[in-house]
């Protein structure tokens, strides 16, 4: 049952993510050495599988909750966890759903969260651990140390891909200027990119269950992936065939959607995002339409980036072009011609320093 937390279970782990009033009373029960079911959700299908207990329908506090986990019965919840609906309860789920457990509550928390598909949390007090049931899914809450060392770990790992996916995207941006970009050089830089995302988002995962805990991980996350998912699309626009039947969010999906091994296959990642042309070579020569370069460009919102690359097809034709033909495109005009003409100037040199720079 154990497995990668999708978006319901991340859901339930915020629910219960440090500095919440439900993790505070899960934390209470625990301490005391008592264990306890609880169900967070109170609708019909929850109230059915219910006997005996009482209904209580207060305010729910973590005091509370501790005190009524001193009870042998299950405590059901409110959905957003404001209130206590019943407590004492005794729960009859299906008793032909599958379970993997031996213990009784637990036995109960699985079936119940299978069957219903709401949180369930089970506190074993022979174990000392809270485990969370939704769903398929079965995912035990790691101690905030534990968490924070992994997290911490996977930050420096996240730094190191970002320092040679900047690497990399340099030396693409440099290329794109001197209109030498092969097929190659945007397939490194968009491997590279997902791969950082995807450390991003295990990252995030575990920012879910740390809760408050986890603000200075969110910082230093913030600041690594600063811009990268924009950029990532925009370059995918730079270079993908767009056609009627496969649209820019289909590209970003097909890219998320690549397993490991699909992802550093180059002519897997070309053929999935339709890059180059339909018989693309891997040393194919591409040209940019200038997306992400120009999104660089002060003063130049994307709709006006949309007209410069219809007008003129390339960046390096946009880069080509005089003030005044610049002036000809709608929206710039002549006053603003000179500036958007300079801002690509400095943008080229500044592209084809940094390589250097770094080289």
């Amino acid at each position: 049952m154990d497995s990668r937390p999708d978006g319901a279970m991340l859901r339930a782990l915020a629910q219960v993510a440090p500095g919440s009033p439900l993790r505070e009373g899960l934390d209470r029960v625990l301490q005391s050495g008592r264990g306890g079911l609880i169900v967070i959700g109170d609708s019909a299908e929850v109230l059915n599988i219910c006997s005996g207990g009482f209904l209580l329908d207060a305010a729910y506090t973590p005091q509370r909750l501790s005190e009524l986990a001193k009870m042998d019965g299950a405590i059901i919840l409110a959905g957003d966890s404001s209130r206590i609906a019943r407590a004492n309860v005794h729960l009859v789920p299906n008793p032909n759903v599958p379970t993997v457990e031996t213990g009784t509550r637990h036995r109960t928390a699985e079936r119940v969260a299978r069957s219903l598909n709401v949180p369930v949390v089970a506190v074993s007090e022979s174990r000392k651990e809270i485990q969370v049931y939704m769903g398929e899914v079965r995912h035990p809450l790691e101690p905030v140390s534990r968490l924070l060392e992994r997290s911490n770990q996977a930050l420096q790992t996240l730094e190191r891909y970002r320092t040679r996916l900047t690497d990399v995207t340099v030396k693409l941006s440099a290329l794109e200027v001197e209109d030498l970009v092969t097929l190659r050089d945007v397939i490194e830089v968009l491997q590279r990119s997902e791969m950082v995302v995807r450390i991003a988002a295990e990252i995030e995962r575990n920012l879910v269950e740390l809760g408050s805990d986890g603000r200075l991980v969110r910082l230093q996350l913030d600041e690594l992936m600063g811009g990268l998912r924009d950029d990532r699309r925009l370059l995918i626009r730079d270079y993908y065939n767009a056609e009627a039947s496969f649209r820019i969010d289909e590209a970003m999906e097909a890219l998320a959607g690549l397993d490991d091994e699909a992802l550093f296959d180059g002519e897997i990642l070309a053929k999935t995002l339709r890059l180059g042309s339909s018989a693309a070579a891997i040393d194919e020569n591409l040209s940019t339409r200038g997306f992400r370069l120009m999104s660089k460009l002060p003063r130049v919102p994307p709709p006006l980036t949309e007209r410069l690359v219809e007008q003129f097809g390339t960046f390096n034709a946009v880069l080509r072009a005089n003030v005044e033909q610049l002036a000809d495109v709608e929206g710039i005009g002549s006053s603003r011609a000179t500036g958007v003409k300079e801002g690509l100037t400095r943008l080229a040199e500044g592209s084809i320093l940094e390589r250097y720079r770094r080289d």
